[in-house]
């Protein structure tokens, strides 16, 4: 995997900090505009406000700087939904909870759905981003099956599912269905159909009371 350029290069000023942030900002602008591949450092720099030289003040090249824009990426798509579906403090049921959950990750995606179509692009012959891809699956099954296993244990979900298998699949129908609908634009639904199609199928997969 490489190595970020947190690690490798740049001040740790706040100044340098805020060049790196301003960098990493403008390549994900070029990217989006652009694409990977038809994306320079030139435009990078000139977007970012910088001279094409400073850009490797911070980055080493095109490839460290997607790699690190996908990172951000990944961290903000990987919003804490498990604690949304189990925390029983908001006074709503499972259902209501899964509902809100679908929503959060719906609209995350819908924020990065144009990063997220290169992303995935990307993934398919470059191994850090596969990677990546990789471990956020990972990561949203993890949190998935822990709250079938929280509702299991309280009855609120049908025992009989075996929670990773089912969190897996979970994590392939709403990540593919996002994809096809939020980048491949293959499915026509306002945000509040997507949310209540998707609430639904869950719960009847998983056998939760629809109130």
């Amino acid at each position: 995997m490489t190595t970020t350029a947190q690690e490798t290069a740049g001040p740790r000023s706040s100044k340098g900090a805020r060049t790196r942030t301003r960098l990493l900002d403008a390549a994900k602008e070029i990217f989006e505009e652009n694409g990977f591949l038809s994306a320079r450092i030139s435009d990078i720099a000139e977007r970012a406000g910088l001279s094409h030289g400073s850009f490797y003040h911070y980055f080493e090249s095109k490839e460290q700087i997607f790699h690190e824009v996908a990172n951000i990426v990944d961290d903000q798509l990987g919003a804490p939904l498990g604690d949304v579906v189990l925390a029983p403090q908001t006074g709503l049921s499972p259902f209501q909870r899964l509902h809100e959950a679908m929503r959060l990750h719906f609209e995350a995606y819908c924020d990065q759905a144009k990063i997220m179509g290169l992303i995935e692009q990307v993934s398919r012959y470059d191994e850090h981003i596969n990677a990546l891809m990789l471990s956020r699956h990972e990561k949203y099954a993890e949190q998935i099956a822990e709250s079938i296993r929280e509702l299991q244990r309280r009855k609120l979900a049908d025992p009989s599912l075996d929670p990773a298998v089912a969190a897996a699949a979970i994590g392939a129908m709403t990540g593919r269905f996002a994809e096809l609908w939020l980048v491949q634009n293959a499915v026509e639904c306002t945000m509040d159909t997507a949310v209540d199609q998707m609430t639904k199928l869950l719960v009847n997969a998983l056998g939760i009371s629809a109130t």
